[in-house]
């Protein structure tokens, strides 16, 4: 299994509009975060989990070919905006697209892309199969999933294990039940904004902690703001066993 972090961005991205920080403004690739999506590849199949703002760019710059499930996490923006470039997708694959989604998230795609599910197809609109999940398992284009209920402040938020690899991000909390079905894992994501306190995301330290309790084998670190600092600064600040997540970086599992 391949992961490749597609964006590790928070909802605004970075560089942020308008912003001149010692972040926005790096020369280091490392510096650049998309809006957080990863690109799951196992036995042929593609699976991604969230398609944000970036989703086209996103799947032109890793030169995805193919695409057989989106995976949501939770219905707000950057997670879910993409959604209508899967149109590439169904028009070279002449198929549609299964997409993953607990009914709360259902409802907020309905909102958001009505004229998919509209009476009336209009030609060329984005063709899915649309599959409820809760906190069951379920499969994925054949990968395994289990869901994992987080908490983004007061919004539920899944996170999934896929075999020993966890990803988890717009978590404040994590119930002792949930955290369970994490343990074990060789390697967690797992957001980390900022150095201060933030009301739905764990903030650098809150991560930090989290992890340690988990004890993977690597632990990266996405979902980051610029306020959080320079990969290379901030990188001198973590355990050997934790490290920032970027654009493009790959995982073999």
């Amino acid at each position: 299994m391949r992961i490749t972090f597609l964006g590790t961005g928070t909802s605004q991205g970075v560089p942020m509009i308008a912003c001149g920080c010692a972040v926005c403004t790096s020369d280091d690739p490392r510096d650049t975060h998309l809006r957080s999506s990863i690109l799951i590849e196992e036995n042929g199949k593609n699976v991604v989990i969230d398609s944000g703002p970036d989703f086209r760019y996103q799947m032109l710059r890793a030169k995805v070919k193919h695409l057989e499930a989106v995976v949501f996490t939770h219905e707000h923006k950057d997670h879910i905006a993409g959604l209508d470039d899967i149109r590439a997708f169904n028009y070279f694959q002449n198929s549609a697209i299964d997409v993953y989604a607990d009914l709360r998230v259902q409802a907020a795609l309905k909102r958001e892309f009505s004229y998919i599910f509209s009476d009336y197809q209009y030609p060329g609109i984005p063709q899915i199969n649309l599959k409820t999940i809760g906190l069951e398992p379920f499969t994925a284009a054949g990968i395994p999933f289990i869901p994992i209920e987080v908490m983004h402040y007061k919004l539920p938020v899944l996170g999934f294990r896929i075999h020993n690899f966890t990803y988890i991000t717009d978590a404040k909390t994590v119930s002792e039940k949930e955290t369970e079905k994490i343990k074990g894992s060789k390697i967690l994501v797992l957001n980390g904004l900022q150095k201060e306190k933030h009301i739905s995301h764990f903030t650098f330290a809150e991560a930090i902690a989290f992890a340690q309790k988990i004890g993977a084998e690597m632990t990266y670190f996405t979902h980051i703001s610029h306020r959080l600092g320079k990969y290379e600064d901030v990188s001198q600040e973590l355990p050997e066993n934790i490290r920032l997540a970027y654009d493009g970086l790959q995982l073999e599992l």
